[in-house]
């Protein structure tokens, strides 16, 4: 079937049943055979974009850590600042004491010079404190380029990995996908709908099966005779009372 040709169906004529269901019959096989090459991927599309996704919130959190620092040192820059007016305030006060005309203005300049102290203990008391932060945030960006290497690692082999796969598999998927799309184009709408509905509903994508073992070949409960009778016929759709799938004998394939 590999090479098989098929020839659309006329507008306007009426495909027999029996050509129907052989038509969904193959295009179960085909898609099948999809499903097969995609479970040889397993979830390597899924890891390599959950990789891709951490990376990026990893770079993310990295850049929001270099601007935090950006800020502290900022804010260092600015507490010595801070503490330069602050000594350059005492220093004028010192001399102003040196040249007061009565206890008020002394007392007056020892509580600017306390206060300025105070001023300077504080700046210092912040350098300090954003020192520590800086340390910290670098630990953890050194912590987090190193998790990203490591990511970026895995990544470039899982795509990889996932691309040797495609490689391998690329002509057949292609044939495959061809024949998929030429026996759907012999089949009517609104049954190439229900097979499509039943399919994605169906845990092993079966939607069309055949009797095995006088029971259905999806959920493997028994079939009447007389339905078994019905089925090798091929004069109507059948499908399964128990789980909804479409059965077919496997002498469609004939």
């Amino acid at each position: 079937m590999a090479n098989e040709k098929i020839k659309p169906a006329e507008q306007g004529t009426e495909i027999p049943v029996e050509e129907k269901l052989r038509f969904l019959y193959k295009l179960q096989q085909v898609d099948s055979k999809i499903d097969k090459i995609k479970l040889l991927r397993g979830e390597l599309p899924l890891e390599v974009q959950d990789l891709e996704d951490e990376i990026e919130g990893l770079t993310t959190r990295m850049e929001n850590y270099k601007k935090d620092i950006q800020e502290l040192e900022a804010q260092i820059s600015q507490k010595k600042i801070g503490i330069k007016d602050a000594e350059n305030l005492i220093k004028k006060y010192e001399e102003q004491q040196k040249n007061v005309r009565n206890n008020r203005e002394y007392d007056s300049l020892t509580k600017e010079i306390e206060y300025q102290t105070l001023e300077i203990e504080l700046c210092n008391k912040r350098i300090k404190e954003y020192t520590q932060q800086i340390k910290e945030k670098k630990q953890v960006i050194e912590q987090t380029e190193k998790l990203i290497e490591e990511r970026t690692t895995d990544l470039n082999n899982k795509k990889q990995e996932l691309e040797n796969i495609i490689n391998e598999t690329r002509k057949e998927e292609e044939e495959l996908m061809r024949q998929s799309e030429e026996f759907a184009q012999n089949i009517e709408a609104r049954l190439l709908t229900a097979y499509k509905r039943i399919r994605a509903n169906a845990r092993n994508g079966l939607a069309v099966v055949t009797v095995q073992r006088d029971a259905c070949g999806g959920c493997f409960n028994k079939i009447p005779p007389q339905r078994q009778l019905d089925i090798k016929m091929h004069k109507k759709v059948i499908v399964c009372e128990y789980c909804g799938r479409i059965l077919v004998d496997d002498s469609l394939l004939d």
